[in-house]
């Protein structure tokens, strides 16, 4: 079989009307996980998502990202994104048409119905529930904020989801944009190469993960916890258990209360059932 049989069917070709280079060293592909970024800083991606594991998956194509580089598409021969804000205030606010270009250039050739994500410390907290909705679906969009924000009709025309990574406030949406895409890439198929990997970590079933030791088997006086070399796998996973829910009930009350919950409401539903 020839390399021209293999990739027949694999590449997507779309048409746009922002202008795209004649060779491009990563054709789209067709039926691949897709992330799209808008940004200021195209030349920071793929940054550390191009690295290890997430990185290989890129070039194995199990993946693909595609950069979209927010001032192509500003306004005037200096190109500008922003404006002061209306009705006063400091910074600057990126406009609603400039921005508008860029998401329905990103639009094209996307699957409808895949989200577009802002980056915001307004909004809704990002936790492994998203992640696994984003792993689930076609690929995602986001848009990496600068200055003061996006003109807030952008976000809602278009549906927008605003999505914050905690309380505090960064430079601009790049790296947001990178821990979101990097934490929905590791629970696609293929990605980590080891699923048990995934089930065991923290969030998995609500609570935080239980401590990690390897060799050597006592370090500086701190020896590895006996029930973990006694090869009891049933043991193991009792003390494992045991510590995840201690670990989470002293360091996030909110997860723990969270986890007793739907406990509660589990073995309800079983009473219910018998």
């Amino acid at each position: 079989m020839t390399d021209r049989n293999r990739s027949h069917g694999v590449k997507s070709i779309t048409a746009s009307t922002a202008p795209r280079a004649l060779v491009t060293p990563a054709p789209r592909l067709a039926g691949v996980w897709t992330a799209k970024v808008i940004t200021l800083l195209p030349q920071a991606f793929p940054g550390v998502l191009g690295e290890s594991l997430t990185g290989r998956a890129l070039k194995d194509g199990l993946w693909q990202l595609e950069t979209i580089d927010l001032r192509s598409f500003g306004e005037g021969r200096h190109r500008n994104v922003d404006d002061t804000p209306a009705g006063g205030g400091a910074g600057m606010v990126l406009r609603p048409d400039v921005m508008g270009r860029a998401i329905d250039h990103a639009r094209t050739g996307m699957t409808p119905g895949c989200p577009i994500l802002y980056a915001s410390p307004r909004g809704a907290p990002f936790d492994q529930a998203m992640a696994r909705r984003l792993a689930a679906g076609p690929g995602l969009t986001v848009i990496c904020g600068r200055f003061e924000g996006l003109d807030e009709r952008v976000i809602e025309h278009y549906a927008i989801e605003e999505v914050s990574l905690g309380d505090f406030v960064l430079s601009g949406g790049e790296i947001a944009a990178q821990a979101m895409i990097d934490a929905a890439l590791r629970l696609r198929p293929g990605i980590l190469g080891n699923a048990a990997s995934i089930e065991e970590e923290s969030f998995a079933d609500g609570l935080l993960e239980h401590p990690q030791y390897t060799r050597p088997s006592d370090w500086k006086g701190r020896p590895i916890p006996p029930v973990l070399l006694s090869g009891n796998h049933a043991e193991i996973a009792r003390w494992r258990q045991a510590r995840a829910r201690a670990l989470t009930r002293a360091r996030r009350p909110d997860l723990w209360q969270a986890w007793r919950t739907r406990m509660a409401d589990a073995a309800d539903d079983i009473e219910d059932d018998g």
